[in-house]
């Protein structure tokens, strides 16, 4: 497999531009470049203030293609995300005038204050890629990419977002908070560094479909398949957990793994891959029991136990 330089530049370029807009969040800010790079959508979930937009807005402003912002609100309705059929005068006609949810990145902020309903409106977009309006469809354009914000749901004003629409993320990660130093460093930017719209686009949203490409010709040996089958069925069976990783969810193992050994200029995907993402690929999409919960346990916990008791397979590569 060889890869462009230029578009090696450009992965490059995307990690200057998010590492000017953001300091610190830890993977993060790898983890929206593998979702970038397999196409996959992304949520990043934390407390109000510690940079989820601004790490979003970064990248989707680096892509230069179709960018969307969705402020997500109680009173948002699905016709305000996917678009409407508005009636022309002049032709006696309706017409489909597109929501905000076709453009290539679309950031959804705060997604979980939106009500169930609007929620539910993103459900065929995020998984086809396409929005059908009267019995007529209308594709998204490629790559498209969700980049979704969330406050966690025991924030005042939100919603718990259902199952199915949890599933269609690729990936989950959490920004955290700055330690001491590099939140000074921030303070003493503050009215005096360079501003947020300094961002200017690095790669071109053609750029970005050939890295889609190439993302999809990392080898992935079939014992590394089987590796990931067998940690989601793991997931199934653990006893405090009431509903397991989907076959969407292996699925989207698999394509992390080949975006995130592509980004280290690797030709095939290796175990230490799969262990690294378990937890952003695959937390979210687990239901513990009742039983669980009260005891307080949580999907880390029952990952990190999974991926003890699953012997990873010999690294081979392609």
């Amino acid at each position: 497999m060889t890869t462009p330089h230029s578009n090696l530049d450009g992965i490059g370029s995307l990690r200057a531009n998010l590492d000017a807009a953001v300091k610190g969040t830890g993977p993060a800010k790898l983890l929206v470049l593998v979702g970038l790079l397999a196409e996959g959508h992304v949520l990043l979930e934390d407390v109000p203030g510690t940079g989820k937009t601004t790490l979003a807005r970064a990248l989707a402003e680096s892509i230069d293609g179709v960018w969307r912002r969705i402020q997500f609100t109680p009173d948002l309705l699905p016709a305000d995300v996917t678009g409407t059929q508005i009636y022309n005068q002049r032709t006696s006609e309706f017409e489909f005038h597109p929501g905000p949810v076709l453009a290539n990145i679309v950031l959804a902020d705060e997604i979980n204050r939106a009500s169930p309903k609007t929620q539910a409106a993103m459900l065929e977009v995020m998984e086809e890629r396409q929005v059908t309006s009267d019995g007529d469809t209308y594709l998204a354009p490629r790559p498209f990419v969700v980049i979704a914000t969330q406050n966690p749901v025991e924030q005042e004003g939100t919603y718990r977002l259902p199952e199915a629409q949890l599933d269609r993320f690729m990936v989950r990660t959490r920004l955290g908070y700055l330690d001491v130093e590099t939140e000074r460093d921030v303070l003493m930017a503050v009215d005096t560094g360079p501003q947020h719209g300094a961002v200017e686009p690095v790669m071109t949203a053609s750029e970005v479909r050939q890295l889609i490409e190439l993302t999809k010709r990392v080898h992935v040996d079939g014992g590394v398949a089987r590796y990931v089958a067998e940690l989601a069925s793991a997931s199934r069976r653990h006893p405090s957990v009431q509903l397991g990783v989907s076959t969407r969810g292996s699925v989207s193992m698999i394509r992390a793994a080949r975006a995130l050994a592509l980004l280290r200029g690797q030709r095939y995907v290796a175990p230490d891959d799969l262990k690294e993402l378990i937890e952003p690929v695959f937390a979210h999409r687990l239901i513990l029991t009742p039983d669980a919960e009260l005891r307080r346990v949580d999907a880390d916990a029952v990952l990190a136990e999974i991926a003890e008791s699953v012997a990873a397979p010999v690294a081979r590569g392609g």
